[in-house]
């Protein structure tokens, strides 16, 4: 089972304590506190992971319901929750790569590939092992 809707379609209390931590505690932080190099930025880093995992989580789902073929199960939760913190560490990742003025659209997309690229060979692994068993 998913980990981001129980039944009848309602969230997850968990994803939703994941969203409301992050964003709040970077709303908090942004709101309250001098934009410092130290613990503030790695706490902003680890904060809009939390926020941007958690938010993606329910679309990762949507996708995955979407385009498994029809006679094919489901990936489990675990699949699930893998590829939204993908999604959560390309953000921070780009966060982070603008920091210094270095990201760019090519670095975008060649970053992105890599992690769909890492995602699909995971994925066709699991997939092959499940079949061994």
């Amino acid at each position: 089972r998913c980990l981001d809707l129980q039944e009848g379609g309602r969230p997850d209390l968990r994803v939703v304590v994941m969203m409301i931590v992050g964003w709040g505690g970077l709303y908090q932080l942004v709101t309250s506190t001098l934009p410092r190099i130290g613990g503030e930025l790695w706490l902003a880093f680890i904060l809009l992971q939390l926020a941007v995992s958690g938010t993606a989580l329910p679309f990762v789902r949507f996708l995955n319901v979407r385009f498994t073929p029809v006679d094919a199960e489901l990936p489990p939760g675990g699949v699930i929750v893998r590829q939204s913190v993908w999604v959560g560490l390309f953000v921070v990742t780009c966060a982070w790569m603008q920091i210094p003025r270095a990201l760019s659209l090519p670095i975008m997309f060649f970053m992105a590939l890599v992690f769909i690229v890492i995602e699909v060979f995971l994925r066709f692994r699991e997939l092959a092992a499940e079949r061994d068993a």
